[in-house]
This record gives C-alpha cells, structure tokens and sequence, in this order.
C-alpha cells in the first residue's frame, strides 16, 4: 500500500513538471509576471494604516515566507499563482491583498473566496474580519448546511467579501443574491484539495459568472495540473510564487513516533498517553469517518472524554463540537483529513497521527495544526509493521528525522 502510494505521489510530481513545461511551451514564459521582490516587514508594504493595526492585533507581528513574497503583487492587482503548504500563512496573505483593495465606502460584494470545506470557509472568514477589525469590513460566510434565507438576506443588505463554499456561492450567484457586477476579486484557496473532491465543474460555473476582468488568485498546498487550466483559461499573466519544502519551517513542532507493531494494539497505547495529552489541547487523526466513530465510543466506553468531527455529521452539530474545542471546554479532538484544514486553534499543541497519512504531502497538513505560524508544538505519529514505509517516505519527503518517543513524555509539553 505504501509503495503504492509513493508511485502515486511521484506520477503526480512527474504529470505536473510534464504539464508545466507543456504550458510554458505553449504559452511561452511570457504568459507570467516575473516578481521578485521580498517585503521582510508589514509596515514596508505600503499598507493602510489601520489595517496594519488589525494585523498587529491579530498577532502577526512579522510577515512569513509567503507573506514577504505574496502580499504586495496581489495588492498591486497582479492574478497571482501562490504554492505553499498549510500553516505557512497562506490565508492572512490573501486575506491582507483583500482587506487592502476593498472600497469600504460601497457596500457590495467586491472580493469572492472559494474554500472547500465549510469548516474552512468559515475560518478564513473569521480571520479576515479580525485583521479588518480596524478597517471595518462586512465579511459573509456562505455555506451549505445553513439558512439560505439567512444568506439572502445578508446579500442583499450588503457586505464587502463572501467566503463560501462552491455549491451554495453558485446558489446565490444564480440567483443573483449575490451580485457579481461589483466583484473585483477572486480567490480559490486549497485548490489542490478543491479540484480533487470534484468541484472543477462547479468552480468553471462559477468563473462563467464572474466579470471579464476580475483578478484571480490561487492558493494550494500542491498545484495539480487542474489548476494550471484555470491558470491559462481565467488568469492573465500571473504571479506565481512557490514556498519550496526547504523553506518550511517544522522545527517549532518536535516529532516523534510510537511503535505499536499491530493495529489493534494502538488503543492500549493511547489509553496509555491519554492523562498526558489531555492536559492540552490536542487533535487525534485517523484515515476514515468509520473510524472516528469506533474510536470516540472505545474512548468513551474507557472513560476518557473526547470529542469527534468528520463530514458526514450535520453542520449544526460540527458547529457545536468546533466552538467548544476552540473555547478549550473539550480538549480532545478526533477527526480526519477532510476537516483538518478546518481547524486552526492556537492553543493547540499536540497532533497525534493514530493512522499515519495515506500521503506524505497530507503530513504537514496535519502536523501544521500544532505549531501554527511558528508556536511550539508536539506530532506523535503511531506505526504499525506495515507504516514502516510511509514513516520513511514522510521523511524523505520533509527531510526531517523523527525519533522514537522517549518514555517520560511530560517534558515534552
């Protein structure tokens, strides 16, 4: 399984170098913009001044590798391409292009972000009225699971930015609840995760709506050659800036690994660490919703106190569960790689990967939850007999090396 998976990583690595060369090939390096400039401050960036207030009091006190490289040429109004993994600030980035080129003096919709996960588009939405808190921007998330009559209300009453996901934004685009003749912006963020759950159709839908001359900005992990359709189709001589793997940082999260040989012996070990993790706050990753459910009643059945989200749960109840794990109230989340990018609490500081990641790229997605925008954190992978080959995979993959876990742990947090 795991040398299947690297056979499938690599063809993807090969499939895209072999469509970003056809691409050049036919369009020529003209169809870019090259930029090189690197702004290593946010008050260098020629920013408004209460908007780097908001960032300030959001906590960015010194912009990350993307943000140097990616704020200013979608400020500038440039379609920008911009490819760095979760965690490095990809969402303050297009967030900080927004909020800077929104007209706050017209009240409509001026700028569109497509997300693929409620959970997501519900954070960036929440991000980006926070670092706007000085500026004054109405920023809408506008997601399936939810009233839709809520929504239309508040289209029509007027906001500045809509965060949505692609099913309900074409729903209200269609119906002209949301009004496209004022959009001046367009992003997709996670664009590899987006076009690989099978929204390509909605989101061209969705491009048929917008205005001729919007900008387009596309933010991913990874950049399937999907996205490189949409670049040549929809954009107009962008940007593109890649964060390689080299310039991320993990080095504020310690890694360690567990043992465990047999699947059915790893829930005797997290029963074992469960006093210790539980002191922080902690997110728990498995490979399948089933298994969320099978390990949230072993857990409870124990005594230990948890709590669990996947995709197949009702948006109400998932709401519930995400407010109380960011109030701190529940402590231990369990869940799986569809709603990890949903999930970026501060105060989180131990990921533990029950099932290692069926791809090495999905690690630092995971990882990233702990640590975020270089706070401290701690990843506990457990492996099995069969995982030996993903866990060496991962770091090759990162060029990292993850010891085993020591046996006092209390140190570690």
């Amino acid at each position: 399984m795991a040398e299947e998976t690297k056979r499938e990583s690599n063809y993807n690595a090969r499939q895209y170098d072999a469509k970003m060369n056809e691409f050049t090939a036919a369009n020529g390096v003209e169809s870019f913009t090259p930029y090189d400039k690197v702004f290593p401050s946010f008050d260098g960036m020629a920013l408004k001044p209460d908007l780097v207030r908001g960032i300030y009091a959001f906590g960015l006190e010194s912009p990350s590798v993307i943000q140097q490289r990616g704020i200013v040429p979608f400020v500038e109004g440039h379609d920008v391409i911009e490819q760095a993994q979760s965690g490095t600030g990809k969402t303050a980035t297009f967030s900080i292009g927004i909020l800077q080129r929104v007209d706050y003096s017209l009240v409509e919709c001026q700028a569109l972000v497509l997300a693929p996960t409620r959970e997501l588009a519900q954070q960036i939405g929440t991000v980006m009225r926070a670092i706007g808190d000085y500026v004054g921007v109405k920023v809408h998330a506008c997601v399936g699971g939810t009233n839709v009559r809520e929504d239309q209300k508040i289209l029509s009453d007027g906001v500045h930015v809509v965060v949505g996901t692609p099913g309900r934004v074409y729903d209200m685009l269609k119906r002209q609840y949301l009004r496209s003749q004022y959009l001046r912006m367009f992003v997709l963020d996670e664009a590899d995760e987006m076009l690989s759950r099978g929204f390509k159709d909605q989101i061209y839908d969705i491009f048929q709506q917008l205005p001729l001359n919007i900008q387009v900005g596309i933010f991913s992990a990874t950049m399937p050659p999907e996205a490189l359709e949409i670049t040549s189709k929809f954009m107009k001589k962008p940007v593109r800036i890649l964060v390689n793997r080299e310039e991320l940082t993990l080095e504020g999260i310690k890694q360690y690994y567990v043992d465990v040989a047999r699947e059915e012996w790893k829930f005797d070990t997290l029963c074992d660490l469960y006093e210790t993790f539980a002191i922080c706050q902690s997110v728990i990753f498995v490979n399948t919703r089933r298994k969320v459910d099978q390990l949230t009643d072993k857990m409870t059945a124990a005594d230990h106190t948890v709590s669990a989200t996947h995709g197949e749960m009702k948006q109400q109840e998932r709401d519930i569960i995400m407010r109380e794990f960011r109030s701190g109230s529940s402590r231990v989340l369990i869940t799986t790689d569809l709603l990890c990018r949903g999930i970026d609490v501060q105060q989180v500081s131990l990921v533990l990967n029950y099932d290692l990641p069926t791809q090495p790229e999905k690690y630092l997605h995971r990882i990233g939850r702990s640590g975020r925008f270089g706070r401290k954190g701690v990843a506990i992978n457990f492996v099995t007999n069969e995982d030996r080959q993903m866990l060496a995979d991962i770091q090759r993959f990162y060029n990292v090396v993850i010891e085993e876990l020591p046996s006092d742990v209390s140190d570690l947090f």
